[in-house]
């Protein structure tokens, strides 16, 4: 199937209002696959056809998911190792001081594609600080599509997600092999929540993260899209709290609240009120 260039345009706007995901004018190619196996999905015989009923109804679930086929969904588990070394020595750490009154952590994974993040993160917990067996935490993990995350609670990968980045003891420990792949284990899976948000829309008031991960999400946002998305985790970030990005992307420019800070070999970002400079 092929996409005109007047179709392309077409998508680019309607992602770019739904999701703030800025296409690149040389991704038509991309666009063309990915709506080539939607249109064949949803019983039509062109990308064109698809497109004019989208155009119809702009905001309906069609074109939800238009949206969310172009949407980018490439994760995996422990991904950048130097991420969670830094958590699991200091950053953690550090966290579980602070907070050792009242026994109370929350952790969101934003934008957690298929779930490998914030099951990696409950991994994460179980293996190197039993100190939290008796805390109340909270793993959310959300993103804008409804069928990216029905996989995500579902929990199953196949062989080829396992093979990315998930070490061989971890895979025996805490998934159980079955028809299709390998199940996350009742004992982590119970330890993440996962819930629909598109981060360009308003945020929910009842999160209030103690660790921040919007990580290799604010690159494909234009920039008043990526100020929205920073100013609302400022809003909803405790003061002493840390805001995780992914390595090419940096608040610099874009929010003066937020202050990066080293660790190990990985680098966060704290508001500006509580480091010292």
């Amino acid at each position: 199937m092929s996409l005109s260039q007047a179709d392309f345009e077409f998508v680019r706007g309607l992602v770019c209002s739904r999701s703030a995901i800025a296409l690149p004018g040389d991704k038509l190619y991309l666009a063309e696959s990915r709506l080539t196996h939607l249109a064949l999905a949803e019983g039509f015989e062109s990308i064109s056809e698809l497109l004019n009923l989208a155009r119809i109804s702009p905001a309906g679930p069609l074109s939800r998911k238009i949206v969310e086929a172009m949407a980018t969904h490439e994760t995996s588990f422990f991904r950048d190792i130097h991420f969670f070394e830094a958590l699991r020595r200091e950053i953690l750490p550090d966290l579980i001081q602070r907070r050792s009154r009242e026994k109370r952590l929350e952790i969101w994974s934003a934008a957690c594609s298929s779930g490998q993040e914030p099951y990696s993160m409950a991994m994460l917990l179980r293996e190197h600080f039993p100190i939290l067996a008796d805390w109340n935490i909270s793993l959310l993990g959300t993103d804008l599509s409804k069928e990216i995350l029905t996989k995500a609670k579902e929990g199953l990968y196949n062989q080829a997600e396992i093979n990315r980045g998930l070490p061989a003891r971890l895979l025996i420990k805490y998934f159980r092999q079955e028809a299709g792949g390998w199940r996350v284990s009742p004992e982590i899976q119970s330890m993440v929540q996962f819930r629909e948000l598109n981060l360009i829309q308003p945020w929910p008031t009842y999160c209030r993260p103690d660790l921040l991960l919007i990580r290799n999400v604010l690159i494909y946002f234009d920039v008043e899209a990526k100020k929205n998305v920073l100013s609302q985790a400022r809003r909803v970030l405790r003061p002493d709290s840390y805001l995780f990005l992914g390595g090419a992307e940096t608040t610099l420019g874009l929010d003066d609240a937020f202050v990066r800070t080293a660790h190990e070999r990985a680098s966060c970002y704290q508001l500006r009120m509580n480091v010292k400079e």
